[in-house]
């Protein structure tokens, strides 16, 4: 399984955008696309809410992909 390391700089981001910004997807539409088609989940839990904050600890896994969300600094 990949890894991948997003660093927060507030306190949360929307999973849509995440997907976007670790360049999993072109467009936060795309990244909703991809949430509402059942392939995303979070701390191992499926999710469905496009816009679900997303804070400093959690894991986001997608297609053998894991992104781990860590705070800055």
């Amino acid at each position: 399984m990949q890894t991948l390391e997003f660093e927060l700089d507030r306190d949360f981001v929307e999973l849509n955008q995440l997907l976007k910004l670790v360049g999993l997807c072109d467009s936060g539409g795309a990244g909703k696309a991809i949430v509402a088609s059942g392939a995303v989940a979070v701390d191992g839990a499926l999710e469905l809410r496009k816009t679900c904050k997303i804070h400093a600890g959690q894991v986001v896994t997608l297609d053998g992909i894991e992104i781990h969300v860590v705070a800055v600094g």
